[in-house]
Order: structure tokens, then C-alpha cells, then sequence
């Protein structure tokens, strides 16, 4: 489904619309009409709806796709500063670079505040392993961190672990064995 994302404009000219109603409802006043409190309502809900879109272009914003990244779902998140994600076992280098990213860009928010002298958002991602029946692993397979505080750095520092990739897809070769 798409959704028109210029509520810059439908918020100017709300508040177009409210500026008028609001001279008409002090010109009621001025003149004692008799339907100057409903003016008075009116302009009540167009500032209403005026500070409501105004608030719908600020929450919402097309975000960048990011090609091969994967889906991922948000494990912990403390609000501020640390997020973990889970990726699908199957997932490969390449993959997990544009899904660290796609993290980054999605998790980014104004809103959150770093630690201390921290401020970077530090995204980790990690896989679940099952190297014996009944038994479940997490494995951690990099992260990246990005700036708490300026939308534009695309400065990520990413950091892939070689390591831990290998022994995700051992045991993936070892799943796919049983």
C-alpha cells in the first residue's frame, strides 16, 4: 500500500484553512453573529488537525531500501545506544554487510540517547545454532555503529566476523547432514 508522504503540504494548508476560520470567528465576534462559537469549534479542530499532520510529517519518511539485505527481527533494544538483531542462518557475508546497514538506517531515531561519551548506535546482529538436538546457541556475526545524532553520516563502521561465519555455516552443514 502506498502512502502519500507530502504532509508538509496537507499541514500547510491546514494551517491555511485555520488562519482563515480564526480571522472569520474573531470577525463573528467583532460583529456578534449569532454562529461565531461554532466558528470557535471549527478552528478548534483545524488547529487540531493542522498540529496532528504536522506531526505525521515528522513521523513519517520513505526509508532507503538497501539491496541483499535480509529480513531481520529486533531481539534486544535498550532505547538508546544498543540494538541486537536475528538473521536467518542461511545468511552470507554479502548479505550481512546490507542487513547491518539496513538495521542502521531503520534504527535511527532522535529520539534515542548514547551512554556516557558514547555517542554511536551499535547494531549486533547474531544467528541462533543448534549444534546438538534441543540445544539453541546465539552466535554473534558482526555489528556496525553509526552516529546518534546526525541523520546524513553514512560513515557506518561495520565489523564482520570471518570467524563466526564459518562456524555458522558448519553447523548449518551440520544441520543439513542430521
Amino acid at each position: 500500500m502506498n502512502i502519500p508522504l507530502d504532509f508538509l503540504t496537507y499541514t500547510q494548508w491546514s494551517g491555511i484553512a485555520t488562519l482563515a476560520v480564526g480571522v472569520l470567528a474573531i470577525l463573528a465576534f467583532l460583529f456578534g453573529w449569532g454562529f461565531r462559537f461554532r466558528l470557535v469549534g471549527i478552528t478548534g479542530f483545524l488547529i487540531v488537525l493542522t498540529v496532528g499532520l504536522f506531526g505525521l510529517n515528522l513521523g513519517l519518511s520513505a526509508r532507503e531500501q538497501i539491496p541483499d539485505a535480509v529480513q531481520f527481527t529486533r531481539v534486544f533494544d535498550n532505547g538508546g545506544n544498543q540494538v541486537v538483531i536475528l538473521v536467518p542462518e542461511t545468511i552470507t557475508e554479502k548479505q550481512l554487510n546490507a542487513t547491518l546497514r539496513q538495521a542502521a538506517i531503520n534504527y535511527y531515531s532522535l529520539g534515542r540517547t548514547g551512554s556516557g561519551s558514547d555517542d554511536r548506535l551499535t547494531i549486533r546482529a547474531r544467528a541462533l545454532t543448534h549444534p546438538k538436538p534441543g540445544l539453541t546457541r546465539p552466535l554473534y556475526l558482526g555489528q556496525i555503529k553509526r552516529s546518534l545524532t546526525d541523520r546524513a553520516d553514512q560513515a557506518f563502521e561495520v565489523e564482520i566476523s570471518p570467524k563466526a561465519l564459518a562456524e555458522l555455516q558448519r553447523s548449518q552443514a551440520q544441520s543439513s547432514k542430521s
